[in-house]
């Protein structure tokens, strides 16, 4: 099944508008459970449904032909980006009708921070300044962050999806890891 979504990935690529249609229902599981991982971390925001966020990553990704895709787990890292993005643009609303009433609570709930703390739109914007600024020192380093945070991936298949040796995104995962929670405590965010 591999090889067809990147035979579809690559047909995509080159202009068939059908081949993501069919490349959707063989990826579409994998998804969900991308955008359920999501809505475990950020459970506050429950403006969007697990449904909802695999339907507006999809309209991200179906306008999506300058990527190289080369197959099922770099795509699903792709995903993960779009899914990542629409959530802080949730968080951007969110935090847009706030003003001290309409706080909602989010769960962070990956070991980047300790186990289980409460996140809410503020936090959310703040993680994802963060990465912008981890942006300027490696863009690898956000890649691997946005794997293991945002598409629940393991070591393994964040190697896979980023075509780096395994022990590279430990390593990355680690550096990253420590580089967040740093900036996170040093701009004022409590990760404790």
């Amino acid at each position: 099944m591999s090889d067809t979504v990147t035979r579809l990935l690559l047909a995509y690529q080159q202009g068939d508008p059908r081949a993501f249609e069919r490349l959707v229902p063989l990826v579409y599981e994998d998804l969900k459970r991308v955008a359920r991982r999501q809505r475990r971390r950020w459970r506050a925001m429950d403006t969007l449904n697990t449904t909802a966020l695999v339907h507006d990553a999809y309209l991200h990704l179906v306008d999506e032909r300058r990527i190289a895709w080369e197959g099922r787990a770099h795509f699903l890292a792709i995903a993960a980006r779009a899914m990542r993005q629409i959530l802080v643009d949730a968080a951007r609303e969110q935090a847009a009708l706030k003003r001290g009433g309409n706080w909602r609570q989010v769960e962070l709930a990956d070991d980047v921070l300790p186990a289980r703390h409460e996140w809410h739109a503020e936090r959310l914007l703040a993680l994802d300044r963060a990465f912008d600024t981890l942006a300027a020192i490696s863009d690898r380093l956000v890649h691997v962050a946005e794997c293991r945070l945002f598409a629940g991936m393991s070591d393994r298949e964040t190697s896979a999806a980023l075509s780096i040796p395994l022990r590279t995104a430990q390593r990355e995962w680690q550096r990253a890891r420590a580089w967040l929670q740093r900036e996170l405590s040093q701009g004022g965010v409590n990760p404790a």
